[in-house]
């Protein structure tokens, strides 16, 4: 699976291309009633700098709620730092901002691990209101400079957090286990490969499992890797599962071990939602699932075809 299509909705609001709209003499909606999305189009002779500033100049700032940030490279990918100066050096111009997406830009824009994500602390910094917060991507430059970075912090009112990524760094996982988020109640992490920065170790999945610095935790996504059915078996006994209503484990290579060792291991029952799609089940152990845990909504979509030799996540590259 690769993203093929850009969001429609974010933070509970409809996405409005605010380049597009002007260009089509649309009338805009109000300020708080749209995620205003701002992005490039291929080969665009515009900067992202001049179309940020466009954005500030047609919509009342002061009442945006949710920003989608979409393609900032012109033709070859470009690196976010210069996007993010701009975006935090206009922070004081969004008091309102609550929602903030970073790389909404399909497969045919860039490729997932060729985002070349930066340091993107100075947005939890420049943003001290952020509720939620997504990134997408996590890639260098061609030099093997830069890449997604995190300074560990404490943010009081983050409530949601996605990490998406080919490829999750473990020094990427330690900087958010080293975070103090106590508001936060979402926490969805893209682990990927290691062909794409995936160097992570189960290790650095252990705070998340023990959830003592989440104190609010309700959500939790271990999702996207090779390594699905070890990362299940360590969810099986992680303390913080007891009090998760929603569990995420999809989009990865899990087969009938690692959902045996979820069956095997404490009590899901308590669950709203189990989200295990994409994944390499038998028949026998889908129907398993659902007879061990009749009241759970249990995602198990996007079944996979698979032999002993290769097996699939569901966004790398």
């Amino acid at each position: 699976m690769a993203i093929s299509k850009h969001i429609e909705e974010f933070g509970g609001l409809p996405v409005v291309d605010v380049l597009a709209a002007l260009e089509d003499g649309r009338e805009l909606p109000a300020a708080d009633a749209a995620a205003w999305r701002i992005a490039l189009e291929y080969d665009d002779e515009k900067t992202f700098a001049e179309a940020w500033q466009r954005f500030l100049g047609a919509v009342d700032t002061g009442r945006v709620t949710t920003v989608v940030i979409g393609n900032w490279s012109q033709e070859e990918p470009e690196p976010l730092a210069g996007p993010l100066a701009e975006i935090t050096g206009a922070a004081g111009r969004l008091p309102a901002l609550r929602a903030l997406f970073v790389g909404d830009i399909t497969f045919e824009e860039c490729e997932i691990s060729w985002l070349q994500i930066c340091d993107v602390t100075p947005l939890f910094t420049s943003f001290p209101r952020l509720e939620e917060l997504v990134v997408r991507g996590t890639g260098q430059d061609w030099e093997g400079n830069g890449g997604l970075e995190l300074t560990p912090l404490r943010h009081e009112h983050l409530r949601r957090l996605r990490l998406e990524a080919g490829g999750l760094p473990g020094s990427v996982l330690r900087s958010v286990a080293a975070c103090d988020f106590p508001a936060l109640e979402s926490l969805e992490l893209w682990l990927g490969v290691e062909m794409y920065g995936g160097d992570w170790t189960l290790d650095d999945l252990a705070p998340f499992l023990a959830g003592t610095r989440l104190p609010a935790l309700r959500r939790l996504g271990l999702q996207n890797t090779t390594r699905q059915d070890e990362v299940c078996a360590r969810a099986a006994q992680a303390p913080v599962v007891a009090r998760l209503e929603h569990l995420a484990l999809s989009m990865g290579a899990l087969t009938d071990e690692g959902a045996a060792a979820l069956l095997e291991g404490q009590p899901l029952t308590h669950l709203a939602s189990l989200d295990l799609h994409h994944h390499y089940l038998t028949a026998e152990m889908q129907q398993r699932l659902h007879e061990a845990l009749p009241d759970v909504a249990i995602d198990l979509s996007d079944a996979q075809k698979w032999d002993d030799n290769w097996r699939y996540v569901a966004v790398s590259e």
